[in-house]
């Protein structure tokens, strides 16, 4: 079978689907990867054929633009970068597409889904996260405030109504449509309550146990765990971390994402925890500017360090609330303490949190006196530690990839 996969975003939205694309090649069949270059080399040490959709440089400059970890000012910059690019990736999945093809897309993946319709060729959608799909009972967090249960549905129907009325079809669906007219094809409303989730089945790439079906959720979702690297594709610890990891008790890991370079006091505040706690840290940060100049003794910095390696090594987790950090943090049975910032975050959170194995701090109050005394909490709870060891116990049992790669086969086949 022919698979077309097309992933944008950061590093934990893309690295997920170059494992399905691996994961498909393993099995035989012709696999080709889109999007931005900055992924190329990943791709390629996969094995996996790629094409570039995206310059790295648009993407490197709207993460060094400090709006793109806010939700309300962000989003109008990721629907300029997205739309604006769509017809120039049309032309560069085109000439790839066969008789046979059938395609795989991310959230944003608007390129393949309108090749898909042109060709009339099957597309399957693939959430990294629950915030993907709207709700009138639990609604998804974006955020401090809740999940709305005991708002009426009426009223969460019609906020739905008003925030796609009012600001997400006029930067999303206004020039979408324009793009759909000159390839011919029908105007389409309310993208993101409905047209992300069209496909011959709709993948959660979740496990049901974290974000539990509800009743308004897609008829065609299909829970797969989440897609976890293989640990043979897994590369291991350098010999340099190796090394600070095995001498001294286990390290307390803070990244805040690799879609973030705006993160000054996140670090400052993280490395000043370290030193409250008398604990030993890796801050984990593509960029070494964020960080303070001078670190304290036994907090070292990490351009790259492979999570599946490290996480089970240490003692907590802090992040941003990122799904793949988190994932990999359950995987590890981890307590986790999140400071959520922007989009799916504040879900992804509020739902590690109801599993009991976080605890959960916003920007404001991300100050060293309050995260060392949170993570003192989680690293002194039997309750958290107990339902660490459940969560690792229960995604080992699980294999999001190959589950996906079932689904899109049987799709393929049909």
């Amino acid at each position: 079978m022919q698979f077309l996969i097309e992933a944008l975003g950061s590093h934990g939205d893309v690295i997920p689907f170059i494992g399905v694309a691996a994961e498909l090649r393993r099995r035989g069949h012709d696999v080709r990867l889109y999007g931005s270059d900055k992924f190329e080399r990943l791709a390629g040490a996969a094995g996996i054929p790629f094409a570039a959709t995206f310059a790295s440089a648009e993407h490197v400059s709207f993460l060094n633009d400090a709006r793109a970890t806010d939700s309300r000012d962000g989003l109008p910059l990721i629907a300029a970068a997205l739309l604006g690019n769509v017809e120039h990736a049309l032309e560069v999945i085109e000439p790839d597409i066969v008789a046979n093809s059938v395609f795989i897309g991310s959230m944003f993946a608007f390129a393949s889904r309108l090749a898909a319709e042109i060709h009339r060729r099957p597309f399957i959608p693939i959430h990294l996260a629950p915030a993907a799909y709207r709700s009138e009972y639990i609604a998804p967090r974006f955020s401090p405030l809740g999940h709305f249960e005991s708002w009426p549905r009426w009223f969460k129907r019609a906020i739905w109504k008003l925030m796609d009325r009012r600001f997400l079809d006029p930067i999303f669906c206004a020039p979408l449509n324009e793009i759909r007219a000159r390839l011919g094809l029908e105007p389409v409303t309310r993208v993101f309550h409905s047209w992300l989730h069209e496909g011959a089945v709709n993948i959660a790439a979740f496990p049901e146990s974290f974000a539990p079906r509800q009743p308004d959720w897609p008829q065609r979702l299909r829970f797969t765990g989440f897609p976890l690297p293989r640990p043979a594709d897994e590369p291991s610890l350098s010999p340099e971390f190796e090394t600070f990891v095995s001498q001294g008790d286990a390290p307390i890991v803070f990244t805040a994402g690799t879609a973030n370079t705006s993160s000054h006091a996140f670090y400052a505040q993280s490395a000043a925890a370290c030193l409250l706690l008398r604990r030993r840290g890796i801050l984990v940060a593509q960029r070494r500017d964020q960080l303070p100049q001078v670190l304290p003794e036994g907090v070292v910095h990490a351009a790259y360090v492979p999570f599946a390696a490290l996480f089970p090594r240490a003692a907590a987790v802090v992040h941003h609330g990122g799904i793949g950090t988190l994932s990999q943090a359950l995987a590890a049975g981890m307590p986790q303490l999140i400071q959520p910032m922007a989009y799916d975050q504040f879900d992804n959170a509020s739902r590690a949190r109801r599993l009991g194995v976080a605890r959960e701090l916003l920007p404001r109050k991300y100050l060293a006196p309050e995260v060392a005394r949170e993570l003192e909490l989680l690293l002194t709870s039997p309750a958290t530690l107990a339902a660490c060891a459940a969560s690792r116990s229960t995604v080992a049992g699980e294999n999001g990839l190959a589950a996906i790669c079932d689904l899109v086969e049987a799709i393929g086949a049909e």
